[in-house]
């Protein structure tokens, strides 16, 4: 469980993070979840897009994804979404306390 002061620092670090994630009219698949999984380990932090064509809610598809993968929600922010998953062996962000 991230605290705030880590929450608020991985918000900072997702400042320079473009999507890499787009969620649109097929919502969440199979393939996507690989993807999201992937993304997660080579980076820890990804930031998604949920697509005007999607019929899709971000709070919803952030959601789905976080209990899917393993990972944690740092922030929603109108159809952009910033996912956490800290890699054990690998880290890349080095939380504050």
């Amino acid at each position: 469980m991230l605290s705030g002061k880590q929450r608020s620092y991985l918000r900072g670090q997702a400042n320079r993070l473009e999507p890499i994630i787009h969620i649109g009219k097929d919502g969440i698949t199979e393939g996507l979840i690989k993807q999201v999984l992937e993304a997660l380990e080579a980076h820890e932090l990804i930031k998604g897009r949920v697509l005007q064509n999607s019929l899709e809610e971000v709070e919803d598809v952030a959601r789905q994804l976080i209990e899917e993968c393993g990972a944690e929600l740092v922030q929603v922010i109108g159809n952009v979404f910033i996912l956490f998953k800290r890699n054990e062996e690998e880290p890349v962000y080095h939380l504050p306390d």
